[in-house]
């Protein structure tokens, strides 16, 4: 089983449509894929979350949420509000480890890398299934230093960074975002293996499915 973790620089920078964009590109490399979001804030019961929406993009059905909360908040906070325990590091790596006989696990976090999941982070989650981590970056201005503090996280914490991708990338780059690109393997030591156009997120399948691959770095791959 290979395991990538997603992460982003911080909240709404795209992570569940670049988690889509992933699969998408495994499943025309003709693998299989499965998804996991331990836990889901901000969605009530019955209501569709990110993996349903990684599901329309993509078709991906093996996808398993552990926890979800009403509230948009971290979840460990979410949890506490709403009285129900804490994810643990146990069961999510569990969780996990179930899905082995897919080529590719995607994990997508909430928020960014130390954003509590539970009595856990993704980061601690990475460490105890010894798995790489991808981090969806912005792409205007603060996006350098968030990026940096993230990957010497993952650094120091002896995790290894697949790559950087730019979540949401506009159709008409400012000055910014353009320095930025050039800028994000300088600072990180990661380079950029991928670009979402912005707006992606709201197409529909097939349209998505055919477009994915080309998003990322020819020869790049989130198996290794």
């Amino acid at each position: 089983m290979s395991v990538l973790f997603v992460t982003g620089t911080s909240t709404e920078v795209g992570k569940t449509v670049v988690t889509a964009a992933l699969a998408a590109a495994a499943l025309a490399d003709g693998r299989t894929v499965a998804v996991c979001k331990p836990g889901q804030t901000g969605v009530g019961p019955g209501e569709p979350g990110d993996l349903a929406e990684i599901e329309r993009l993509t078709g991906v059905t093996r996808t398993i949420e552990l926890a979800r909360y009403p509230e948009p908040l971290a979840p460990d906070t979410a949890a506490r509000r709403c009285g129900q325990p804490q994810l643990t590091l146990s069961e999510t790596a569990a969780a996990i480890d179930s899905l082995a006989d897919a080529d590719l696990t995607l994990v997508e976090g909430a928020g960014g890398l130390l954003v509590r999941l539970g009595e856990f982070t993704l980061l601690d989650l990475a460490q105890q299934l010894d798995a790489p981590v991808l981090l969806v970056a912005a792409a205007g201005l603060g996006t350098l230093n968030h990026s940096e503090l993230t990957t010497r996280a993952l650094s120091s914490a002896g995790v290894r960074c697949a790559g950087l991708v730019i979540g949401s990338w506009p159709a008409e780059p400012d000055l910014a975002a353009e320095c930025n690109r050039t800028d994000l393997p300088r600072v990180t030591g990661v380079d950029v293996v991928g670009s979402v156009p912005a707006g992606a997120g709201g197409w529909d399948r097939d349209r998505f499915v055919a477009a994915a691959p080309g998003w990322f770095t020819p020869g790049w791959s989130p198996l290794g």
